[in-house]
């Protein structure tokens, strides 16, 4: 399953890439209903680099790590799901300047775990939640980087 998202944000690309290279800044765009509390958060972020934290899903409290698999300074990041609710998650960040702006592209590649039986009872649902997860994170880059 994939989630493609495109914004626009106002700001100079160095400045954008260091808010999304702070992982303290992850806090700042998640739901507060999904109560995100870190338990491990390196403090050089980079290839390697391991996160981990609590977070609420549909009001379960789930353990994640993710590992950092790429970090290209002003161009990109991606990180993987290394233990989670996911059977895979893979989320990539790309960077570029468009007339002024940047263009911030997410790429979120998922499964879910128990194959055609976890797509077919979560699947809807899943997707939906990473979709009103990415309308928050959008509106709230809005007011971040007016």
């Amino acid at each position: 399953m994939i989630l493609h998202r495109v914004t626009r944000i106002h700001a100079p690309i160095g400045e954008v890439f260091a808010f999304f290279s702070d992982g303290n800044n992850l806090a700042r765009i998640t739901p507060k209903k999904m109560r995100i509390q870190f338990v491990e958060l390196p403090r050089q972020m980079g290839a390697g680099a391991r996160v981990r934290y609590r977070v609420r899903v549909f009001g379960i409290p789930l353990n994640w790590t993710s590992r950092f698999t790429e970090w290209k300074e002003n161009e990109c990041f991606a990180d993987a799901q290394e233990r989670g609710p996911f059977r895979r998650f893979e989320h990539t960040h790309a960077f570029r300047e468009v007339d002024g702006e940047v263009e911030m592209t997410d790429h979120v590649d998922y499964e879910l775990p128990f194959g055609r039986l976890g797509k077919y009872v979560a699947g809807w649902p899943v997707k939906r939640e990473l979709e009103r997860l990415f309308d928050y994170r959008s509106k709230v880059i809005a007011e971040i980087f007016p």
